[in-house]
């Protein structure tokens, strides 16, 4: 059986890392819910970088649907925990790895010991999951824990960093006494204010909120991770500016644009605006009045 060698795993990596740095990586702890879309290539992209040690989190299993973005999505992993699957991926890049397994998800009760150790907390939610992923960030503000979410918005990357010294994710997307269907809207418009994605949806019908669908590619997916993997690098070397939010950045790779912008998150007059006309256009195409909530509740 083939020796594995850190130095050498990772000796391609020096040379825009000192090997001091190479070593402060290799020590660093990663937390990252959910191994589906963002989250598997976020682990092993950290895992290629020489991370080593991360607490992932996931309650679900891979199906077919999972194939077009899903790096632990394959004919033999149908069924299998994604938890599992992707901890084995990355022990295969390095077979030090130190991995802690979360493979029921996080919850109230045990997010505080998903967090344990950690230098940096990655989003890797499902777009839908909002009240975990709420409480996850401000867990994370008030240990002093820098987290960072990166959504895979058609060809392209949309990033947010939230660290103690910015706003916190709750000012920024206000999402406090808003309709389910509200908060959607806010975390989407949130997370790529320019919207620059637009202009390329070819079938809009395709984001079905009720059913819980969005369009993706594998693109959006593999930007997000690199994107991430650089900022987590200079977070946590200390080497080059990550500024937090309000600012918030966007490339398209199918526009060829890359915007940097500031905003007051969603309560700019302007934003709360814009996300009042979303949510008309949308409870007309759904045939929702202004107080009809997203699902009509199941009958007892």
């Amino acid at each position: 059986m083939p020796q594995f060698s850190y130095t050498e795993a990772f000796s391609r990596n020096l040379g825009w890392f000192t090997e001091q740095e190479q070593e402060v990586l290799r020590g660093k702890t990663i937390a990252i819910a959910g191994m589906g879309g963002v989250g598997g290539v976020h682990l092993l992209t950290l895992a290629r970088l020489g991370f080593a040690n991360f607490r992932i989190a996931d309650l679900d299993k891979f199906e077919t649907a999972n194939f077009n973005r899903q790096v632990g999505a394959t004919m033999s992993t149908i069924g299998q925990a994604k938890v599992a699957v992707l901890a084995g991926m990355a022990k295969d890049v390095n077979p030090e790895a130190h991995i802690v397994e979360f493979p029921d998800g996080i919850t109230a009760d045990n997010l505080d010991s998903f967090l344990q150790g950690a230098d940096a907390f990655i989003d890797g939610f499902d777009f839908f999951v909002l009240d975990i992923r709420r409480k996850t960030f401000a867990r994370c503000r008030e240990l002093g824990i820098p987290a960072v979410t990166a959504a895979p918005v058609g060809m392209g990357v949309a990033f947010l960093a939230f660290t103690k010294e910015g706003m916190s994710f709750e000012d920024y997307f206000r999402f406090e006494q808003k309709s389910e269907l509200r908060q959607y809207i806010n975390f989407l418009m949130g997370l790529a204010p320019s919207g620059m994605h637009r202009a390329y949806l070819v079938d809009p019908a395709r984001l079905d909120i009720p059913k819980r669908k969005t369009p993706s590619t594998i693109i959006g997916v593999q930007l997000c991770a690199s994107f991430t993997g650089a900022q987590i690098v200079k977070m946590l070397l200390k080497r080059g500016e990550v500024r937090a939010a309000p600012y918030h950045y966007h490339f398209d790779a199918f526009l060829n644009k890359f915007v940097v912008g500031r905003q007051r998150g969603n309560n700019g007059v302007l934003q709360r605006l814009k996300g009042d006309a979303v949510e008309r256009a949308f409870r007309k195409q759904l045939g929702l009045t202004r107080d009809d909530p997203l699902q009509p509740p199941i009958a007892s």
